[in-house]
């Protein structure tokens, strides 16, 4: 069982998402960023797919009340174990009573940060809702009683594959994805791939897509990063009919500010597509920081589909070198297989 003590600005419990109900008009949510819920949850020796702690801006604490294991990826909140630092994509034993912490905005690395994902060994066990444990949190179901996570929540955690000396073996980490992840003045690139109604916007607003910087304003959240910059604009004004949006879409309302759809955000929508981030980088997306700098980078079919094959290079690397040092290995395809295209 793990009690919250205090839940930060924003903590869910959510899987790899809840794939395959788009045509009820529900959005697959879970983890915003895939990459790192799998990474953490290999490194407990859960499978893929099980439930983890989505956290946001940090400032939060945990406490275990049985033995288990942990580990965090994604962005670093200087977080501890009772006074231990504990590092991103490290696995380390828990004692029953002791508290994890985290502390605000990448309070270890110098710089903004936003979102960290922790896994537990057996994963969160919550009652599956249409086959995910993701928390809805539009929708007001799955997860945790279909909300955010509160003070004093207690959340179950399901049944190992680690046996006792698993479960105790001493700390250790695992390398991190070496892509580049920021530019040298701290812009993250996020690769694009034209969209649907590109055709639709005026030179001027192609040439500001890709070569202007977006800001990500606070008006962001887990339905959809909201960009400030130019304004974007179409070459004749006039009402769409709402079509299909997953998560990477890049939207264009009336106002001219882009905004990236995420997990959450609805299944249609009737503005404009001017862009789809590929799949392979919406994890650079969900870590961006509010106020952080984007770089869209036009790319074509061929990059995703390359890119995403080499994330998919990178976690078989992973498997490989944990199963080669005794460790359980459980992969599941959910993530490989779900919603989007193979190279979106």
């Amino acid at each position: 069982m793990i009690v919250v003590l205090k839940p930060g600005m924003l903590a869910s419990v959510q899987d790899l998402g809840r794939h395959g109900h788009r045509q009820s008009g529900i959005a697959p949510g879970g983890a915003l960023d895939t990459l790192a819920l799998t990474l953490a949850n290999r490194l407990v020796g859960n499978g893929d797919d099980a439930a983890g702690i989505e956290l946001t801006l940090g400032n939060c604490a945990l406490r275990f009340e049985t033995a288990t294991r942990i580990a965090l990826a994604g962005d670093d909140f200087g977080a501890t174990l009772d006074g231990v630092p504990l590092w991103p994509c490290w696995s380390v034993p828990v004692a029953a009573g002791q508290t994890l912490k985290l502390g605000g905005a990448n309070a270890r690395a110098g710089k903004a940060g936003l979102r960290s994902w922790l896994a537990v060994a057996g994963g969160i066990d919550v009652a599956p809702v249409l086959g995910s444990r993701s928390t809805d949190l539009k929708a007001g179901f799955g997860g945790h009683e279909g909300r955010a996570l509160k003070k004093n929540d207690r959340l179950p955690v399901g049944p190992s594959m680690l046996n006792a000396a698993q479960l105790a073996q001493r700390a250790f980490g695992l390398r991190e994805p070496d892509w580049e992840h920021l530019e040298a003045d701290y812009t993250i690139a996020l690769r694009v791939m034209p969209g649907p109604e590109y055709a639709q916007f005026t030179d001027a607003s192609h040439a500001a897509l890709w070569q202007e910087s977006w800001r990500v304003t606070p008006q962001s959240n887990r339905m959809g990063s909201r960009l400030a910059g130019p304004v974007l604009a179409r070459q004749r004004a006039g009402d769409m009919l709402s079509s299909g949006v997953i998560p990477g879409t890049i939207q264009v309302p009336p106002s001219g500010q882009p905004i990236i759809l995420m997990g959450d955000a609805q299944t249609t929508g009737g503005y404009p597509r001017i862009g789809v981030v590929i799949r392979a980088d919406l994890w650079k997306l969900a870590q961006a920081p509010l106020g952080g700098l984007l770089q869209l980078v036009h790319v074509d079919a061929a990059v995703a589909g390359a890119a995403w094959a080499a994330q998919q290079r990178y976690l078989a690397q992973v498997s490989q070198g944990l199963a080669a040092a005794g460790w359980p290995v459980a992969i599941s395809t959910s993530h490989t297989t779900g919603d989007t295209p193979h190279g979106n």
